[in-house]
């Protein structure tokens, strides 16, 4: 493993340890030409998985963008990043347990919806007003109604 300070190859692990529900191992190295410390995840690589989007173009699913889209959510809302992580984690699994190539775009957005709204009840109307496209305020109103029953 390269050192992301000194792009030396001489680097050790010093500690190794389960992480995100052992489903990856986290591992601490030390360079041993300049001395610092860095941490490295391990995950299994998973089946390619390719997102149908609305317009019924393909692209590769992306974690960074559902991440990028939950945070959008969550802006000044009091989650922490590691319940995100997790809310994150619990999507992909349930993703990737459906053990398909492809998945429509509507489907991921169906499971971040039922998945934020625990996390977060502000964030989640946040987020279906992007996902579900509010036209007026009365959907969005609808909206909220189903959140308080």
């Amino acid at each position: 493993m390269k050192c992301p300070y000194c792009s030396d190859d001489n680097t050790r692990v010093i500690d190794s340890r389960p992480a995100d529900d052992n489903t990856a191992i986290r591992r601490r190295r030390q360079c041993d030409v300049c001395g610092k410390r860095f941490t490295t995840y391990e995950k299994v690589e998973a089946i390619p998985l390719m997102v149908i989007k609305k317009d019924r173009t393909r692209e590769p699913y992306d974690r960074e963008k559902l991440m990028q889209g939950i945070i959008r959510s969550c802006h000044k809302r009091p989650v922490s990043m590691d319940r995100i992580e997790n809310c994150i984690n619990e999507i992909e699994s349930e993703i990737y347990n459906m053990e398909t190539r492809e998945i429509d775009s509507v489907t991921i957005g169906s499971i971040v919806m039922d998945k934020i709204k625990d996390l977060d009840g502000v964030a989640y109307v946040r987020f279906a007003s992007v996902y579900r496209e509010f036209k007026d305020v009365n959907t969005f109103m609808d909206e909220l109604k189903k959140l308080l029953k």
